[in-house]
């Protein structure tokens, strides 16, 4: 069936690809218990559940917590304090938590909670005796190295077994985590890093992707070496034999070798054996430290509660998804994405969390969807760009594995075309909910995204998650319905974050990053319309300059970072810009270089090379163009929104406060017509 588009272009469809038989178990069971603890009298239907949850926010994230049977100590007079949105109102003062504890003390001691895959048929489990096992003696490990309470873990890792165990520990002992994917560059690393101050580096010596093996020896030293507040550096052995063999400990510097801790080395029988105290923290404790895109300097460090967290991903897990112990979910993730924390949260529910880390594509292009046949997953996610890509094979999954067992499909990073959404319909997984979800790392969580009491329409994210009160603002601040506006959250929620390193009390950083586009309104960043027939939403991307390319955002900051480096270069902008025909953004480089200096090929080379070292793949501009002049305002900052609008077609009006207001015309002959 061809696409019916809206006059923005977004494919919808007038018929549904899942239609409810009602309203879900899991929601259908909150709501009579919310009836039956406060005398509401809501109506068995998801819209009237959502109303509710967000006129009595705060009752409703308390009622969550006894339904879902969180672990508290202490008590509390208020589920939130009074105030706006923007007064960062604290939630459940007085109450104490673990977040491990709630996550791996749960499931079943036989059930799989964690299933890796190495391959299509090459499988390794760990029962949640195993991870519990694991999670108390490492815990106890880390507190022998004295990390305290409120000290920071970093992981520079893979997705696997090992790295939740890692997060697991810290949390159980009330520490902080903070991680990044083996793909980032030593410069990207040392960006987030530096700010968080960890005691203990977790990291393994190689990978292998796309079949070939990848030492890391260099990235490690390097980064050792510009965390000087590390104290231990703990390796895990990650490559099996057949993997490859990296070079051993001489590879690495004598600083890194100096601290450095092998896993296998860990004397666990040393210590005690008694039972394992969960460190009981605030609510508003921080339990992740997570990164924006960092579109205006490096990254900015968001911190995330313990409890906020927590109480997020349980709502999106047992009630959006309505898991249960039963569920085995792959997501496609690497844990430098936010996917990966809520990704393990689903500990929570009992649930197995089948991993993989290689590539999906290459060289075995199904490999996805035989491990998810193979281990039997009745939950599968990943990138909007990965399944793009099995819409454009036009295989017909379902008739090649058994698939028979899958429910719902997750994507998320960028909105899900249409075409993809019935691509997975037809010959994925017939019947199954297609969840396109849309949140971000700036809440560790969704805005909306998936329920199976309601239809799925094509194009369209299925409707706001309970408890988020999200409006579509136009320019004026007023709330709209069936047209563009501005993504915006009115009311409290648990998740947003309680602070960023090195803001002051002021939350400058903060109150910038979400409060200045409307007065007492989170703004995040994004397009979309809400479909007043419907009530599910269409995202149409970033209001604002970070790129996005394969559904990760990146920072112009990150490419910055790099290419000044160059001295050929005299300044640089970056910005994306939308082809028609690639669902990808384009990043384009534009370059004022130095007198005498020639952009050719040899330049673009060694820039992109730089690139790919220091940062990532991903962070490879699609085309560098050299340019006489970068548009700047009065005070000093890079027109980066400017430049994009320009360059996807759009008109912009000189603003007075630009210092260079003609530059902006250079742009106009890379836009596209």
């Amino acid at each position: 069936m061809a696409p019916i588009t809206d006059s923005n272009g977004n494919g919808t469809h007038k018929h549904s690809l899942y239609t409810p038989s009602g309203m879900a178990q899991t929601e259908n069971s909150l709501r009579m218990a919310i009836n039956k603890n406060t005398g509401a009298t809501i109506a068995p239907d998801y819209n009237a559940l959502h109303k509710w949850s967000c006129e009595n926010y705060g009752e409703f994230w308390n009622q969550l917590a006894i339904f879902a049977d969180v672990m508290f100590t202490g008590e509390c007079d208020e589920f939130v304090e009074p105030g706006s949105i923007a007064s960062f109102p604290r939630w459940f003062p007085g109450r104490k938590l673990n977040y491990a504890q709630n996550c791996v003390t749960r499931g079943k001691p036989e059930d799989p909670a964690f299933i890796t895959a190495y391959n299509a048929t090459d499988f390794v489990t760990h029962t949640y005796a195993d991870l519990r096992r694991d999670v108390e003696r490492l815990g106890r490990q880390l507190s022998e190295m004295g990390v305290n309470e409120g000290d920071a873990v970093c992981g520079f890792l893979p997705n696997t077994y090992e790295t939740a165990v890692a997060m697991f520990a810290t949390a159980a002992i009330g520490a902080i985590w903070s991680s990044a994917s083996v793909d980032f560059g030593p410069r990207g690393v040392l960006d987030r890093f530096t700010q968080v101050q960890p005691k203990v580096l977790f990291t393994v010596d190689a990978v292998r992707y796309k079949g070939k093996l990848f030492e890391l020896h260099e990235k490690i030293n390097e980064v050792v070496q510009g965390l000087t507040m590390v104290n231990k550096v703990i390796l895990f052995k990650h490559l099996r034999p057949q993997d490859g063999s990296p070079r051993g400990d001489e590879a690495f510097t004598d600083a890194v070798r100096s601290k450095l801790v092998k896993y296998s080395d860990l004397q666990f029988e040393k210590l005690s054996e008694k039972t394992f105290e969960y460190a009981q923290v605030s609510f508003a404790h921080p339990l992740f430290i997570m990164f924006s895109s960092g579109t205006t300097g490096i990254p900015k460090a968001i911190v995330h509660s313990v409890g906020g967290t927590l109480l997020k991903h349980v709502e999106e897990h047992l009630i959006q998804g309505d898991s249960r112990s039963s569920d085995r979910m792959l997501f496609y993730t690497t844990c430098g994405w936010m996917m990966w924390n809520w990704l393990m949260t689903l500990a929570y529910i009992g649930a197995s969390i089948v991993l993989y880390e290689e590539s999906p594509l290459e060289p075995d292009a199904h490999i996805l969807i035989k491990i998810a046949a193979n281990t039997k997953c009745s939950i599968i996610g990943a990138g909007a760009k990965l399944y793009d890509e099995y819409t454009k094979m036009g295989t017909d999954f379902k008739k090649m594995y058994d698939l028979s067992n899958l429910r719902m499909i997750l994507s998320t990073g960028s909105p899900l075309k249409a075409a993809s959404f019935e691509f997975l319909s037809d010959y994925v997984a017939p019947g199954a909910v297609i969840g396109s979800i849309s949140g971000g790392t700036d809440i560790i969580g969704c805005f909306m995204g998936a329920s199976l009491s309601l239809p799925v329409v094509a194009g369209e994210c299925q409707c706001l998650y309970l408890g988020m009160n999200i409006k579509a603002y136009n320019d004026d601040g007023c709330a709209v319905l069936d047209e563009q506006g501005e993504l915006v959250c009115v009311t409290p929620f648990p998740s947003m974050p309680t602070h960023f390193l090195n803001d002051g009390q002021e939350r400058t950083k903060y109150r910038a990053a979400y409060f200045e586009r409307f007065p007492a309104v989170w703004a995040h960043g994004d397009f979309c319309v809400i479909n007043s027939e419907t009530g599910g939403v269409v995202m149409l991307g970033r209001s604002d300059a970070t790129l996005n390319r394969g559904g990760v955002r990146i920072g112009t900051a990150d490419i910055y970072a790099v290419v000044e480096r160059f001295e050929e270069i005299d300044d640089c902008i970056v910005a994306g810009q939308a082809v028609p025909e690639d669902e990808d953004e384009h990043i384009l480089l534009f370059l004022k270089l130095k007198n005498g200096t020639i952009l050719d090929d040899s330049l673009k080379k060694r820039i992109c090379t730089k690139i790919r070292e220091m940062m990532s793949p991903r962070h490879i501009p699609n085309a560098i163009h050299s340019v006489d002049d970068i548009p700047y305002t009065n005070s000093g900052k890079k027109v980066e929104m400017a430049v994009k609008k320009i360059i996807n077609g759009q008109s912009v009006q000189k603003a007075s406060s630009l210092r260079n207001p003609d530059s902006l015309d250079i742009y106009k002959k890379f836009a596209l017509v």
